[in-house]
């Protein structure tokens, strides 16, 4: 069967990044990075910049993934579409954005390795 498109709407709050006042990674650690992430587990996404893509697990918790290569068409506010197949979301899985007032996605872009970032105790 043919994975299911997952759309999800990334919405940055207010400040983060956007002003350059706080780090949503701020006082986390990176772990290992990762192939594949359990979907059910994640909150998100939440675009950052044209490198940067957020899935929250916890509040302990803040996978950290982007784009293999460039990826123009990823912008804070766009809406993120999935293509995911089965419940993980892996690298090389691809994506496309859609723009506030467009109705016509972006080319497909990839996912990165996914790194988790933990807080520091």
């Amino acid at each position: 069967m043919r994975g299911a498109v997952l759309a999800a709407v990334a919405l940055l709050t207010a400040g983060m990044l956007v002003a350059g006042k706080s780090d949503p990674l701020a006082g986390r650690r990176a772990g290992t990075p990762v192939r594949c992430v359990n979907l059910q587990l994640l909150n998100g996404p939440e675009i950052v910049d044209a490198q940067t893509i957020l899935y929250r697990q916890s509040g302990k918790r803040i996978w950290k993934t982007g784009p293999v290569g460039e990826c123009p068409s990823l912008r804070p506010l766009d809406t993120l579409i999935v293509e995911v197949y089965g419940g993980q979301l892996c690298r090389n899985d691809r994506f496309r954005t859609v723009s506030a007032g467009m109705s016509i996605p972006s080319g497909s872009c990839r996912f990165r390795d996914f790194t988790p970032y933990d807080k520091v105790k």
